[in-house]
C-alpha cells in the first residue's frame, strides 16, 4: 500500500470519527433539551395551580376591581354566585367596598321571545356603544335545566366580535332556579361592573316567563325586541310587558321584511296609545332596526340618550333607582326569611306531619301554615 493510501484512509477515518461525535453530542442535547423542557413544563403548571388554589385577599380583590380588572371582576361574581357561605361572606364584604364606585352607569335591560335576534342585536349595540368610547358590560341570563340545572352559556360564541373587544365585557349567568329565569345575584354583580368602570350595563333575559318583571326592576332603561311577520303582532304578548318598555324595537326589518316591519309599528304605536301617560313623562316608541345590517342601531342609542337625559333632569332617574333598591331589600328579606323557615330542622319534621294531616282531610292549608309559622317563631 503507497504512502498516499495511507494518509487517504487516516484522513477519511478522522472525519467520520468527526461525524459520529457529533451525532452523539447531538442526541445528547436533544435528550437534554426534553428533560429541561418537562420539568420547566411541570414547575409551571405546578405554579398555575398553585396561585389558582390562593384565593386572593379582598383588599386585593377589590384593589384589582377598581383598576378595571376583568379576571377579578369575572372571580369575584363568581363568589356571588356561589352558594359557600365562606364565598358568600368574602363576596358582600367585596360589595361593601366597590359600592362607593358605583351607580355611575345606564342600565338597559332588553328582552324579547327566543329567535328574536337579542344576541346579536345586543353585539351591534355593544359595538356601536364602544366605538363611541363607552365601556359596555353585558349580563347574559342563560336558561338552565329543570332536570340537571346545567346551562349552555353560549353568549360569548354568539358574540364573537364584541367579547375581542377590550372596552367590552360579557358575562354568561345559568338562571338557576330563581324567579323569572334571572340570575339572584345580577343585580350584585352590577355593582361590580359599575365599580370596574363600565358605564353601560345591558342585561339581556332569557325571554321566558316573568324574567322580564325581575328585568325590569333592576334597569332604567327597559327595551322589548319584536319581529314581524310572525303572525299577529299583537297576540300572545302580556299587557304588563308593554306597560314596562320604554321602547318597542322592530327587529329583522331587511329584505322581503320591510314591508311587514312597517305594519307591525302601526299595530304597535295604536296599543301603546291606549295606556296612560308614564310617571317619568317619556312617551313610549316603536322602532325599527336589522342588528344583522346594522341599520337602524344610531337611532336606538341617540334614543336612549334622550330618555336618560329627560328622566335626570326631571328627577325621575334617581327616585326609580330608589325604589328598585327598596324593592330589592323587601325581596332579599322575603327570600332569606323564606329559606330560613324550610331549611328549620322543626319545621321540616312538622311539615311532613301537615302534609299527611291534609291528605286525609284533618287539617286545612291555612291553619297548617298558621301552626307551623307558630313553631317557627317560638310559639305555643
Amino acid at each position: 500500500m503507497s504512502f498516499a493510501s495511507i494518509l487517504f484512509i487516516n484522513l477519511l477515518f478522522k472525519i467520520m470519527s468527526s461525524i459520529m461525535t457529533k451525532k452523539q453530542s447531538s442526541k445528547s442535547l436533544q435528550k437534554e433539551g426534553s428533560s429541561n423542557l418537562k420539568t420547566t413544563s411541570i414547575t409551571s403548571a405546578n405554579i398555575i395551580k398553585s396561585n389558582r388554589s390562593k384565593s386572593p385577599s379582598i383588599k386585593k380583590f377589590v384593589k384589582e376591581i377598581l383598576a378595571g380588572n376583568v379576571s377579578y371582576l369575572s372571580r369575584a361574581i363568581t363568589l356571588i354566585e356561589s352558594t359557600n357561605k365562606k364565598h358568600q361572606k368574602k363576596a358582600n364584604i367585596i360589595l361593601e367596598q366597590c359600592l362607593p364606585f358605583a351607580n355611575k352607569s345606564v342600565r338597559i335591560g332588553i328582552t324579547g321571545v327566543p329567535g328574536v335576534g337579542k344576541s346579536t342585536f345586543i353585539e351591534v349595540l355593544g359595538k356601536h356603544l364602544t366605538s363611541n368610547h363607552k365601556k359596555v358590560a353585558v349580563l347574559a341570563v342563560d336558561p338552565s335545566s329543570s332536570l340537571n340545572k346545567g346551562s349552555i352559556l353560549g353568549d360569548k360564541t354568539r358574540m364573537e366580535e364584541l367579547v375581542n373587544d377590550k372596552n367590552a365585557y360579557i358575562r354568561p349567568s345559568p338562571s338557576g332556579s330563581s324567579l323569572g329565569g334571572v340570575a339572584r345575584k345580577t343585580r350584585e354583580s352590577i355593582i361590580l361592573c359599575e365599580a370596574a368602570g363600565f358605564d353601560t350595563i345591558i342585561i339581556e333575559t332569557v325571554g321566558v316567563g316573568q324574567s322580564e318583571t325581575m328585568v325590569h326592576s333592576m334597569v332604567d332603561f327597559f327595551l322589548l325586541l319584536k319581529i314581524a311577520g310572525a303572525g299577529d303582532e299583537l297576540q300572545g304578548i302580556k299587557r304588563g310587558i308593554i306597560e314596562m318598555a320604554d321602547a318597542i324595537v322592530i327587529n329583522k326589518s331587511d329584505g322581503e321584511n320591510i314591508k311587514n316591519t312597517h305594519i307591525a309599528k302601526i299595530e304597535f304605536s295604536r296599543a301603546l296609545q291606549l295606556y296612560p301617560p308614564k310617571e317619568s313623562g317619556w312617551k313610549p316608541k316603536v322602532l325599527s332596526a336589522s342588528a344583522l345590517k346594522n341599520i337602524g342601531i344610531d337611532i336606538i342609542s341617540n334614543m336612549i340618550d334622550q330618555y336618560i337625559c329627560l328622566t335626570k333632569k326631571q328627577g325621575f332617574f334617581n327616585t326609580k333607582r330608589n325604589n328598585q333598591n327598596t324593592f330589592w331589600l323587601k325581596t332579599t328579606i322575603e327570600e332569606s326569611l323564606y329559606n330560613s323557615f324550610f331549611k328549620n330542622n322543626k319545621i321540616s319534621i312538622d311539615l311532613q306531619q301537615e302534609i299527611e294531616l291534609l291528605k286525609n282531610g284533618k287539617t286545612t292549608p291555612f291553619n297548617a301554615a298558621s301552626k307551623l309559622l307558630k313553631t317557627y317563631h317560638g310559639e305555643t
